[in-house]
Formats: structure tokens, C-alpha cells, sequence
């Protein structure tokens, strides 16, 4: 008897029966998952005490994938070139060295902009104040030298660039271009009307944690003002504005939604998404130790890639994960489109359960028809 509510094709059981096992052996575990395959929806559950099928909960860093999209239509447009230096369509930015730093540099975490001495109010994130901080910041390191994670101002960054070439706020553009006509069901910037729908994220406080230097790497990185960035999404502020690096809000399904309209397309529709934009910003940028966790990572533009530690997807994957291991992505090697949010934070990378219901979803598609040949690739 499945554990789970929802449904899932005959083809993508082993999916259910994965996730069945970890509401069995967990009494509070509670997730949503969803895949699409070639645009059709294959996967769609929930389960546990803390999350409907309805309901919608913070994805925090999935954010930034779903925000690259908008990226990726500027692109797409010719309103943004990601060769060109990021001060020729923000002036200001080119501030204490930065004249050289390109779009692509950026927005692969090579800039060196991991945050603002002081930090930042909640309710600044997406203002054009806080894109002033950042271009009057002087890199942590010689641009380009090496990379790190830029948690939080890689979102500032994508909005200041969203705002100089379009006009437009990108939350605005998501919402006109994105959300509303393909039937999104993920937030930047959530309508009052869907507040009743949001779960607070479940996460535990560790009263052991270590002072976190705010001046050090990993302090500049998280310098919003919280005690830990689990809070962000549980601020009514966050939801609100739907900042774009961590502030997103939404279901499982609306992840996979997402990734399908944009390389696959839904409903019988085509993708948003050219197949040489896709090629374009699912190219990976940078691998390696990063120079902010000293973990491995790897980047697109924006997006992640997978790679041994977080190996979500084939090699033409990328998606992005969040802090409390939710996970979005497209694999057009598979023709698929996943997403998962879990209820309460757990474990990410591999071998998270994320990673494991991502494998069985690619081994299922394997399954059921060949992978696409390397000349069919979007």
C-alpha cells in the first residue's frame, strides 16, 4: 500500500516505491517530488505531516535557477551578451577594479563579491540600494582567479543586470514571461492570496555552532540579517519580494514544470528556450575546490552542474539544489525535468534523497527508451 499521495506512470514506479521507503522509515519525513518526461508529466507525489500536495514551502537556492531563466530569455533576446564586461550595462559596477569582471564571470561566481561589510536588511535584497553596495565593493580576490559560491549577491547581481537591460525588475519578468503563461506553480514573490498555501520550512538549531567570523569567507557569504539563511524563506519580507538568490517559493511541481517548459516545453507546447540558448547557459564554467566552503562545485552560468558530490544528473544536466536539500533540474539527455522539496532540512549533494530519487527517475527513463543520441542534444 504506497505511502504517498499523487500518481505515477507504470514506468516511473520504482520512483514511488523509493519515496514510499522514506516515509517508512522516517514517521516525519515529508516531501513533495515531480518529473516530467518529454513534456508530460510522469511524477507527482507527496507525503509525511508537513507538506501537502498543495502546499508550498521555501526552495531557497533553487531560486537561482528558476531566476536564470529570466537570465537566459535576456539572452536569448540579444539584450544581454555574457562576453561583454558587466560595466557596460552597469557603469557603477566597474567601481574598486571591477571594470574587467564579464557577465559570464559573474555570473559563475568568479567575481569576488561574496558579500557587503555590515551585511544587508531583509528588505533590501532586491532594491537597486543593494545593487549600489555591491558596485562600490572591492573583490575578495583578482577576478576570474578562482571561484566561490556568492550565496546572496549573485541574486543582487542577476537583478541590477535584469533591471539596466529590460527596464523591468526580474521578479516582474519571471512573473510576465515565465510564471503566469506556462503555469508555474514556483514564486518570486509571493501574492498574498498564496500565503495560506506556505509551510514553514522545519529546520534544527545546532547551539553548538561555532562563532561565524562576519568578516571572514563564509560570514560575507550569509550576510543577511538572520541567524542562520534556513530563516529566509519563513520572513514574510523574503516571500514577498522574492529575492532571487534565496527567496523562492513554490511546489515540487512547479520545479519540474519549469525545467520542462524550458527545454522541452508542456502541454504540447515548444520550450521557451532555443536549444542553443540552452547550450549556452548549461555549459559548464568552473570545477573545483570552492574557494568559499572548500567543498567541491561546479557552475554553468548560474545553474549547477553535476559532478561526482553532487551527482544529480547526466553530464548535459543542470538545475540548481537549495540549502535545505530541494533540488530543480532539466537532463536533456533523458528528455526529463525534475523537481523535490522536502518539508524539513535533511542532507543535499549525494547521496541525499534528492540524488537518489533523481537517479531512479534517470534510470526509469533509461528504462523506458534509449537516451538521447549526443547529436540530438538541444
Amino acid at each position: 500500500m504506497p505511502l504517498s499521495s499523487g500518481f505515477t506512470v507504470p514506468e516511473f514506479q520504482a520512483v514511488r516505491d523509493l519515496f514510499d521507503s522514506f516515509l517508512r522509515n522516517d514517521a516525519q519525513y515529508s516531501a513533495q517530488v515531480s518529473v516530467y518526461r518529454s513534456g508530460t508529466k510522469v511524477v507527482d507525489l507527496s507525503g509525511g505531516p508537513h507538506l501537502a500536495k498543495d502546499s508550498i514551502t521555501g526552495a531557497y537556492s533553487c531560486s537561482k535557477g528558476v531566476a536564470a531563466f529570466v537570465i537566459a530569455l535576456l539572452v536569448q533576446d540579444g539584450l544581454l551578451n555574457l562576453d561583454r564586461t558587466v560595466a557596460h550595462y552597469w557603469p557603477e559596477f566597474a567601481a574598486n577594479g571591477k571594470g574587467e569582471i564579464t557577465v559570464r564571470q559573474a555570473l559563475s561566481h568568479r567575481a569576488g563579491l561574496l558579500g557587503v561589510e555590515g551585511g544587508l536588511a531583509l528588505s533590501e535584497f532586491t532594491t537597486a540600494d543593494a545593487a549600489r553596495k555591491i558596485a562600490a565593493t572591492a573583490p575578495l580576490w583578482r577576478p576570474g582567479a578562482t571561484f566561490g559560491y556568492h550565496a546572496l549577491t549573485i541574486g543582487i547581481i542577476m537583478e541590477e543586470l535584469c533591471r539596466r537591460v529590460s527596464g523591468n525588475a526580474l521578479q516582474d519578468l519571471y512573473g510576465s514571461r515565465i510564471r503566469r503563461p506556462f503555469g508555474i506553480d514556483f514564486f518570486l514573490g509571493l501574492p498574498e492570496d498564496q500565503e495560506s498555501r506556505y509551510r514553514d520550512v522545519l529546520y534544527a538549531v545546532d547551539a553548538g555552532q561555532p562563532w561565524l567570523d562576519p568578516l571572514g569567507l563564509e560570514g560575507l557569504n550569509g550576510n543577511a540579517a538572520v541567524s542562520t539563511v534556513m530563516e529566509l524563506p519563513n520572513h514574510r519580507v523574503i516571500r514577498k519580494h522574492g529575492m532571487s538568490s534565496a527567496g523562492g517559493v513554490g511546489s515540487a511541481e512547479g520545479l519540474a514544470r519549469l525545467y520542462a517548459a524550458a527545454t522541452t516545453g508542456v502541454d504540447g507546447g515548444p520550450a521557451f528556450l532555443a536549444p542553443e540558448t540552452t547550450r549556452t547557459m548549461s555549459e559548464e564554467q568552473v570545477w573545483g575546490l570552492d574557494r568559499t566552503s572548500g567543498l567541491d562545485n561546479a557552475f554553468a552560468v548560474v545553474f549547477m552542474k553535476p559532478h561526482p558530490s553532487r551527482n544529480f544528473g547526466s553530464h548535459r544536466a543542470f538545475g540548481h539544489e537549495g540549502a535545505n536539500a530541494a533540488l530543480g533540474f532539466a537532463d536533456p539527455s533523458y528528455d526529463l525535468a525534475f523537481g523535490y522539496i522536502p518539508g524539513t532540512q535533511e542532507e543535499g549533494r549525494t547521496p541525499g534523497r534528492a540524488h537518489r530519487l533523481a537517479h531512479a527517475a534517470r534510470q526509469a527513463a533509461s528504462s523506458a527508451a534509449r537516451a538521447k543520441p549526443a547529436d540530438a542534444y538541444p
